[in-house]
């Protein structure tokens, strides 16, 4: 397998990196330009006139992505081929099958594993759909809160707070997951805790911060009169520690090939959101899912929005050598989407070795951040307009507003004030302004794209989903790296372990043993004179 300097289209991109497109000139950035450079598909219109590219570099990497067979991989991982692997090294070997959660529409996936996958899914549906008629006509739960971490927190928080306005009557959605004991404090303060349910969410059984929270809601159901086992769902794997129906009111199931950044579309995300939203809704999220998965397939660049972005990122990261990319989405709604952007591309391709185990000479996943639009521009975008360090930028903007609350100021909507920000910082990114006075100088080719779509709603936010998922899968399988483990989370788990080992003894009174680093911190621990 061609390593990812040794492509042709690597050479050759290497070579136009070199003299890259200006977009200060005047005749770059035009009506033309923005026409001509932009993509649609389901709904969605990606507006990359103010990349750094040209029709040379933009061939140089559909070339690019042709020769790392990016199409062939993204079929071999929707089908359930073992991509989650290290050749020659002990790792998962695991299938990568999140898209099959959603693909039990029409299921003309024509692998068998793929199909038996979402049939599975399909059956957790099933189930779900009739614990929620249970609970329909009897007033008994109002609000659900979900314990996880990780996957198991960022994505289903994400999706919840961006459909909320679709919440139903009644219904209302919180989530747990820092083992700070404060975190769980001010998740508890304000619930009614006998018309509440948990739902504790560890594919293993046995993540430790998981537990932990889940033993804090029990000590306070307990201490309440409560019965937890009616008040906890567990979402784990059969067989688990967790798979026990003496603990929890009901069970439901996910696999180890759906990891957890990639498994809001599981039950993971399922419980909480057809609990708040409405299971309707939530099949409407994954019928967007579901399209945008059938989209990366498509062979044409130009048309397939996640492999496209893929390429624009390898062009800003590998070949112009941006290290970050910030996503500012222009809705209030999305506050939280970038959190749950950070894990899945930075836990996926934040990886130094190839998939045999060799270093990589080349630059992998990019630092990912952001805050909604306007609010971070009266902060941060600072920095991204006139600072030393070149940050790319995806905007996500909708024609539309949720709620149908606006009001006409000096002339103009609220929402429309909000998309003239959009378009003028994409501009003003590009184009920069030349000024005789330093301070006032900008210094523009800062590179960005605009996502835009008619309204924020579960279809539209599933499509969204997708993308990202997508557009990081592309760029591991460019890069020839695996996107579906995450070892880089394990070592502070070990030396973690042994602290709470330390913990454990000083409470006991038992003198500590081995770990001498950690004796050292304890040693300064003791001038505290609150016990642990």
């Amino acid at each position: 397998m061609t390593s990812f300097n040794h492509y042709k289209s690597v050479i050759r991109l290497n070579e136009l990196a070199e003299n890259p497109i200006d977009l200060r000139e005047e005749s770059v950035l035009n009506s033309k330009r923005v026409d001509n450079y932009m993509s649609e598909a389901l709904g969605l219109k990606m507006f990359y006139a103010t990349e750094r590219v040209s029709e040379v570099e933009l061939q140089a990497l559909y070339d690019l992505g042709e020769e790392a067979q990016a199409i062939q991989k993204m079929h071999r991982m929707q089908a359930g081929d073992v991509i989650n692997s290290i050749e020659g090294f002990e790792s998962e070997q695991r299938s990568v099958l999140h898209t099959a959660m959603r693909d039990f529409f029409e299921n003309t996936n024509p692998a068998a594993k793929a199909r038996d996958a979402s049939k599975l899914a399909y059956h957790e549906l099933e189930k779900l759909t009739q614990f929620l008629k249970d609970l329909e006509g009897k007033d008994t739960y109002t609000d659900m809160v979900q314990i996880g971490i990780g996957g198991s927190d960022l994505g289903p928080r994400a999706i919840y707070h961006a459909l909320k306005v679709y919440e139903k009557p009644n219904r209302r959605a919180h989530f747990f997951s820092n083992v700070d004991p404060d975190d769980g404090a001010l998740v508890l303060s304000g619930l009614d805790l006998k018309k509440t349910l948990f739902v504790v969410v560890s594919k293993s059984g046995s993540t430790l911060e998981t537990k932990t929270n889940e033993e804090f809601v029990r000590d306070h159901l307990i201490k309440a009169g409560l019965d937890p086992k009616n008040h906890m769902i567990a979402v784990t794997g059969k067989g688990s520690p967790m798979d026990d129906p003496s603990r929890y009111l009901a069970s439901f199931y996910i696999w180890d090939y759906i990891g957890g950044r990639y498994s809001v579309t599981s039950m993971v995300g399922g419980v909480i959101l057809a609990f708040s939203l409405g299971m309707d809704r939530f099949l409407d999220f994954l019928r967007g899912a579901n399209a945008m998965d059938k989209l990366s397939l498509k062979e044409d660049c130009r048309f397939n929005l996640p492999l496209l972005s893929a390429l624009l990122g390898i062009w800003n990261r590998n070949f112009l050598g941006y290290p970050t990319m910030a996503v500012i989405p222009y809705s209030q709604a999305l506050f939280r989407f970038p959190a749950h952007l950070q894990q899945l591309n930075m836990e996926s391709n934040g990886k130094r070795i190839d998939k045999r185990g060799n270093p990589v000479e080349f630059d992998t996943g990019p630092v990912i951040w952001g805050e909604p639009g306007t609010n971070g521009q009266h902060s941060f975008f600072q920095l991204i307009h006139q600072g030393t360090s070149v940050v790319p930028v995806e905007f996500l903007g909708f024609f539309e507003n949720q709620y149908k609350q606006d009001i006409l100021f000096q002339g103009t909507s609220c929402q429309e004030k909000l998309l003239a920000n959009l378009f003028a910082q994409s501009i003003a990114l590009a184009t920069g302004q030349r000024n005789e006075n330093p301070n006032k100088y900008f210094p523009g080719n800062r590179p960005n794209r605009i996502l835009l779509g008619a309204k924020l709603d579960p279809y539209t936010l599933g499509l969204l989903l997708s993308y990202y998922e997508n557009s990081v899968a592309f760029q591991g399988f460019i890069w020839n790296i695996n996107s579906f483990d995450q070892e880089g989370v394990q070592l502070g788990k070990v030396l973690a372990s042994q602290f709470i080992d330390l913990f454990a003894q000083k409470r006991t009174k038992k003198e500590g043993k081995g770990f001498a680093i950690g004796q050292a911190y304890f040693r300064h621990l003791s001038s505290y004179s609150t016990e642990p």
